[in-house]
């Protein structure tokens, strides 16, 4: 008698988006040799994700909240209007602190920070997979500390005040970069960029553009620090 072949398992659809050919080939070996997922693509920009993705119906996209040509927090805006609530991971160097609940109030299900260990990248693809909110233990506390705080929101607590381009330039200038780098990095004018400072300045209670500088640099230490730790 004939045998009747075993039927193929379906295994979930994951689409890598990040700019760094060598970190995409770490991540599709994580993503099919220890998440048991297959990856069904991989783009290196905004606008390479949102031509692939349509097509290749993913069941998790795992991306940089940095982008060549788009806030990785737009990305997750405009992924979402293709496709309705579709699992995003978010895998990032930068700080979560100030990024992580941004990033969920844009439609991400999680977000890991570049530098944690593989047993942590697995488990948040799993977790994400199976309709769960993967957040670090800090940030999770953070937002609890918050939320049980009479008078608090997010709108009125430190950088979370700050819009999505003037977290960008906070984030480069702690990052080391001159204004005039920043302009041609963001594609906007020097002056644009001495504009977001001073809004940066006001909504910090900062003194002056010194102290934003060292705001911004200290916050960068922060999330460098993180990245050591759960590496």
């Amino acid at each position: 008698m004939k045998e009747t072949p075993p039927v193929a398992a379906s295994f979930p659809r994951v689409f890598l988006v990040d700019d760094h050919p060598m970190l995409v080939a770490g991540l599709r070996s994580l993503v099919e040799n220890d998440a048991g997922c297959i990856v069904c693509g991989e783009a290196s920009s905004a606008a390479e994700a949102l031509e692939k993705i349509h097509d290749s119906r993913p069941d998790l996209v795992i991306m940089d909240i940095t982008m060549p040509d788009l806030s990785g927090l737009e990305l997750l805006k405009d992924l979402h209007a293709i496709r309705s609530g579709m699992p995003i991971l978010i895998f990032s160097m930068h700080d979560e602190m100030l990024y992580a609940e941004r990033a969920v109030r844009a439609g991400a299900r999680g977000y890991l920070v570049k530098g944690c260990d593989a047993s942590e990248f697995v488990t948040a693809i799993r977790k994400v997979l199976g309709g769960s909110l993967h957040l670090s233990d800090r940030v999770s506390r953070h937002i609890l500390d918050r939320m049980s705080s009479p008078g608090t929101s997010s709108k009125n607590f430190g950088p979370e005040r700050l819009t999505e381009r003037e977290l960008e330039v906070f984030q480069l200038l702690g990052e080391g970069l001159q204004p005039s780098h920043i302009a041609a990095q963001l594609q906007i004018s020097p002056r644009t960029v001495d504009a977001h400072r001073n809004h940066i300045r006001v909504k910090l209670a900062l003194p002056d553009a010194q102290a934003v500088l060292r705001e911004a640099v200290v916050s960068a230490q922060l999330g460098r620090s993180q990245d050591t730790d759960v590496g």
